[in-house]
């Protein structure tokens, strides 16, 4: 429409404006909203497309970042309260990029305290909401991104990824999640958490605009792009399915078990080859993942924790002081276990163009037993963080009215097939369709 005249950016970005104003009171997906700044971009795009300049399916499209990532002259806050006042003197390498293909930022998106545990009542900034049923959580610390998605705020959004926090979000809202290779997206103006398992990625209304946002914004040698297997068919494609991670695991629900055997017969349908795969056993590589995260995300804070600890709440405080207990030879030892799991998946993609399993084992939990202490949900995600490989997360189906979803795997720097099969999947199924209720 905006190429055909039959619509302008700055009446799409004001559409959305509107739309922010009327629902974000009840979804808190946005720390703030740049106006002024969308509409000038808005404007700038519509100039250029009367001159016939197009540079990207992003061109005068809205967007958001989540606020763990430096946008210029917008406070990254990291939902901190030490950091309110932190106005970012430049772009974030990704947010450069969305500019540089005619993005349009229009905002700064919920995350839990830098990217720790949550969701608190007593951060800097309330909780975003999930918009499928306000009274149950969003996943992880890419909140906003995903609630500002699923509650139609945006198309399109960047998060970051350190446990799941692409992908848990995206499960139970009932979005995409797409978590790239390792440093396949660069992460220069993104403020850490774990160094080794830090992935920037986008969340999106569909597997096309996900990978079309990731296009622009990974380091795909040139001629390759994520993009470039949508709408191929999957027939002959092997994919195995690892129903070991979940299935007998007493926390997945009847309702997740169920949905995944469906997915996979869908895809079995549409002329992929199944192979049941047995993944290595979850709970060490969570273990490990987990000793690995908080050693490095305390050696980073470590300083401030001592000099400064009124700039973090008091959970965010806890989580990453718990890294203090990590020994170094504890972190070889963890360092040593990712490497063997990502040897094993490794092992299992020689033979198969992608594994899938469950993400979360059970729909989003209620919110309310969170503001007491913080709360175990039973995830299937940060051993990808630790071996690097990309993830497609995509919702498959509703449990009384709570999305699930789960993840496709790919090789590493092969995100193009995980992004065909994802949109097979997609376009066979009426999930990614779905709308939350209407506010009230």
């Amino acid at each position: 429409m905006l190429r055909d005249g039959r619509l302008t950016s700055v009446a799409l970005v004001d559409a959305y404006l509107r739309r922010i104003e009327a629902r974000d009171g009840a979804y808190r997906a946005f720390y703030v909203v740049d106006r002024e700044g969308a509409l000038a971009a808005a404007e700038e795009a519509d100039a250029a497309f009367a001159e016939g300049v197009d540079i990207s399916h992003l061109h005068g499209i809205p967007v958001g970042i989540k606020d763990l990532i430096d946008v210029s002259g917008l406070a990254t806050t990291a939902n901190a309260p030490g950091r309110k006042g932190a106005v970012a003197e430049k772009d974030a390498e990704v947010v450069r990029r969305l500019r540089d293909a005619g993005a349009i930022v229009i905002g700064k998106l919920a995350t839990y305290e830098w990217g720790t545990v949550g969701p608190d009542n007593r951060g800097a900034f309330p909780p975003a909401r999930n918009p499928w049923s306000i009274e149950h959580i969003t996943g992880g610390s890419s909140s906003g991104s995903a609630v500002a998605v699923a509650g139609g705020l945006l198309r399109t959004t960047l998060g970051t990824d350190t446990g799941g926090s692409l992908r848990g979000p995206a499960f139970y809202c009932g979005v995409v999640g797409l978590k790239p290779t390792f440093d396949l997206v660069p992460r220069s103006g993104v403020l850490p958490m774990s160094d080794s398992m830090d992935h920037v990625g986008p969340m999106s209304a569909s597997v096309a605009e996900a990978a079309a946002t990731l296009d622009i914004i990974a380091d795909f040698p040139p001629g390759v792009s994520a993009s470039e297997k949508l709408g191929r068919p999957i027939s002959g494609m092997r994919i195995g399915y690892a129903r070991n991670w979940f299935a007998r695991d007493s926390q997945t629900s009847p309702a997740v078990l169920s949905a995944m055997d469906t997915a996979i017969s869908t895809l079995s349908q549409l002329g992929a080859i199944i192979e049941e795969v047995e993944l290595p056993d979850y709970y060490s590589i969570e273990v490990a993942a987990a000793a690995i995260l908080h050693k490095e995300s305390f050696d980073y804070h470590a300083q401030s924790l001592r000099d400064r600890p009124d700039d973090f709440g008091r959970r965010a405080f806890l989580s990453l002081a718990a890294g203090l207990t990590v020994t170094e030879d504890e972190l070889a030892k963890a360092r040593g276990a990712g490497e063997l799991f990502r040897a094993e998946v490794d092992k299992l993609l020689l033979s198969h163009d992608a594994l899938i399993t469950a993400g979360a084992l059970t729909t989003a939990l209620l919110a309310a037993p969170f503001e007491k202490e913080a709360v175990w949900t039973p995830m299937r995600t940060i051993g990808f963080n630790v071996s690097g490989h990309p993830v497609l997360a995509m919702p498959i189906g509703f449990d009384n009215g709570l999305p699930m979803g789960m993840q496709i795997v790919g090789k590493h720097w092969d995100e193009a097939t995980i992004v065909q099969i994802g949109d097979a999947f997609e376009r066979a199924t009426d999930h990614a369709l779905q709308r939350p209720p209407a506010l009230t």
